[in-house]
C-alpha cells in the first residue's frame, strides 16, 4: 500500500545521529571493499541501544559475517576489534 500524504508525526522530530568513525587501517582491511561504506554508515547511525553512554563500554555489532567491537565516547566511533564469525 501506498499513503503519499502520510507523515512520520513525532518521529520527524527526533534527531538522527551522525557520529565520526575512527576505523583502523589494520581493522578496515579485515572488512571486504564492497561492505565497507555501509559499515561504516550504520556504524555513524549509533547502533548503541539508547539507554546506553558509557565512553568506557565495548559494544558488538554483528555484520556480513563479522563481529565488530567498538566504542563511543561523544561523537565519536571508535572500532577495537574485528573478529570473522564461522
Amino acid at each position: 500500500d501506498c499513503h503519499p500524504d502520510a507523515l512520520g508525526g513525532f518521529t520527524e522530530k527526533v534527531p538522527v545521529p551522525e557520529l565520526d568513525v575512527t576505523f583502523p587501517e589494520q581493522l578496515l582491511s579485515q572488512i571486504p571493499e564492497r561492505r565497507r561504506d555501509a559499515l561504516i554508515a550504520v556504524l555513524a547511525s549509533d547502533p548503541r541501544p539508547r539507554y546506553q553512554s558509557d565512553p568506557t563500554r565495548v559494544y558488538g555489532l554483528e555484520f556480513a559475517g563479522f563481529d565488530v567491537r567498538f566504542q563511543v565516547d561523544g561523537t565519536t566511533v571508535t572500532v577495537c576489534e574485528v573478529v570473522a564469525l564461522t
